[in-house]
This record gives C-alpha cells, structure tokens and sequence, in this order.
C-alpha cells in the first residue's frame, strides 16, 4: 500500500480533493506524509534552507530579534517563537549569538512549532542541553511579548487554487482521468475570501491562497499588538499571489507534482498581502532578503569570519554569502516581512 493508492481510492469513493486536501495529506499523513517520515533537510535530502547554508543567516536572525528586544525595554519574561524549525539550526545559531546580550536568554521562554515526532528529535538534540518547550498554536502559549521567526515556514502551508471565471471562481481539484491523479476544476462558485481579486484579475487567471496562513498571521499579530514583540516571515513569493505556483521538489530538483505522492516536498509561493491584511498590527515593506541581510551586517560579518579561513572552507564560505544575498540566487526570491507593535518601530533591516 502507497499513499497514491490511499488517495485514489479516496478520490473513487468521495470524489476529488481541493489541492490543499491533497498537499495535507502528501505533507502530514501520519504513516507515509513526506515530514512524517524522513529529515528533507540538507545536501543528503531534498532541498537546503537558509539556515543550513550558513550561520552568519541566523545569528543575524538573532541579532535583529535582541537588538528590537533591547529598544522595546527587555521584557520579561518573554516567548523566542520559531514554526517549522527543521532540524533545530535557526534557533541554535539564534541563541548562540545572543548569548552576550545581558538577560536575553534569562528571559526568553524557547517555543517551537513542529508536527513531526522525527524532526522534534532532531531540534531537541540541536538545542540541548535546552529543553525546548513544543506547541501546536500559538494561542496556547503564555500572555508575554513574542518574538517569532517563520522561515520557509509560510510556503509548506496546504494552498486552494482558483481559476477566474466570468463572475467568480472555479476552484482546481485534484480527481481522476483513467485511474491516474490529475487536475480538474469544479463549478464557478462565489469565493468571499477573494472577492478583493475580482479587481485584478480576468478570466483564466489563477490565484493561490493558503487558508491556514491569515489566521496564524492574525494570532501572531494579535499577541504582538497587545503584548509587544515582532515577527520576521522569510520566505519565497511576493506581495499578491498570481499564477500557478504550486510545486515539487526531490533531491533538489523539481519533480511533478503526483509523480510520487509522500516522496517529494510540495510548496507554493506565499503571499505576503495576505499575511499583512490579516494581522491586526502594522507590518512593513515587503524587503527582499538580500536587502534584510545587508542592512544587517552580512557582508561585514563575512569578511570577518573569511580571515580565518582558507582553501575549500573560504570558498564555500564565499559561495554561501552568495547564495543568501545575490539576486541571482537567494537574495530576491527570497523576501521579508515583519510585523510589530506601531509604537514599537519595525524590526532591524526593515522599513515601515
């Protein structure tokens, strides 16, 4: 029995899927979902993020998040927040370079969101001898300032996709066509959630959204206006959503997206618009990564670390300051948005 046998029969017996049904169950199916059952992670998985590319990405992170900490006066207690943490390397390098910073880690409570049992052992180990505490919404943690970091986090989230008919949208499906997963589109139906793109669109045009995305959006910025803090979402995509997006990566190479249901990472690009509209405190300009990362002190802080290495270190070191900054890599695909409290200010590195 295979994933793609559990869904084809689902998909004879009830009828098609939306595409989000179908991203869920090739993520999260507890026995064969692609995060349940493996680490995707790095050069022996399917794809590389930031943090496992180089340290300077999270101890920048870390950076940002104590020097906002210090000029909102050194709450305390207050909660250290990161969803989809991988194997635990972003918090790790957080912590490490704070480590000087005077009452940071005394008054930070370390939270991690994360469904997968084999990825929870992974980031414990990466953070010992911190006991990392896990939650499953934020709702559920204390009332104190949160500082929150979501990186590639947004992308993995399930997606609906629409196609603009004359008047409303047909949503895309995922059925049947000869015993083989394919997509479809059900009948034009009216869709509030995205009656503000009725403006910008035509006929034939295709628009994403995540559903679960606004309201993790509207519960991080809801605690972020009542109780301080901020939160940085770096991931890939842009302002609004448009087009299809939606897509599969294994051995870090695009795959199509029913070649092997459960074996490949599904993702789509995030639409920081609605990230922004659904937080109900001030978000800034969407800034590329690139851009955050200069601002920030990257290329200096390559230099430094560049004068104690040499050979095959120094260009990997070099080639990886590439990769997190140059256009032609990660530094535009990749962006930034931050949510804060108003009288607070934007996080380091970005703009209102």
């Amino acid at each position: 029995m295979t994933l793609r046998d559990l869904l084809t029969a689902r998909i004879a017996e009830n009828g098609p899927l939306t595409v989000a049904e179908y991203m869920a169950e090739c993520l999260l199916h507890p026995r064969y979902g692609y995060y349940t059952t493996r680490d995707p992670f790095g050069q022996a998985g399917d794809f590389t993020t930031a943090p496992e590319i180089s340290q300077m990405f999270g101890e920048l992170i870390g950076l940002c998040m104590a020097q906002a900490w210090l000029d909102q006066g050194r709450p305390a207690p207050f909660t250290l927040a990161e969803a989809g943490p991988g194997r635990g390397t972003l918090m790790a390098d957080i912590l490490r370079a704070t480590a000087g910073v005077p009452g940071f880690h005394e008054a930070a409570s370390v939270t991690l969101f994360e469904v997968s049992e084999k990825l929870r052992a992974l980031q414990t180990a990466a953070l010992a001898p911190l006991r990392p505490v896990f939650a499953d919404t934020l709702d559920a943690l204390p009332v104190a300032p949160l500082f929150f970091v979501a990186n590639e986090f947004f992308d993995a989230l399930p997606i609906r996709q629409f196609v603009r008919a004359e008047k409303h949208w047909r949503e895309r499906q995922v059925g049947l066509q000869d015993g083989a997963l394919c997509f479809g589109l059900a009948p034009e139906l009216p869709q509030p959630a995205l009656s503000h793109r009725l403006e910008d669109t035509v006929p034939g045009d295709m628009v994403e959204y995540a559903p679960q995305a606004g309201p993790l959006a509207e519960a991080a910025g809801r605690r972020i206006a009542d109780t301080g803090g901020l939160a940085l979402i770096i991931d890939y995509g842009d302002w609004r959503s448009t087009g299809d997006t939606f897509q599969a990566v294994r051995e870090h190479k695009k795959a199509g997206v029913f070649e092997e249901p459960g074996h490949a990472d599904l993702t789509a690009h995030v639409d920081f618009e609605g990230l922004a509209r659904a937080a109900p405190c001030a978000a800034t300009q969407l800034t590329t990564q690139g851009t955050f990362l200069e601002r920030l002190g990257i290329t200096e802080r390559a230099r430094r670390l560049a004068t104690r290495l040499s050979g095959t270190a120094l260009e990997v070191h070099i080639a990886a300051h590439r990769r997190l900054t140059h256009p032609d890599e990660m530094g535009t695909l990749f962006k930034v948005l931050g949510l804060y409290r108003d009288a607070d200010g934007p996080p380091p590195g970005l703009e209102r």
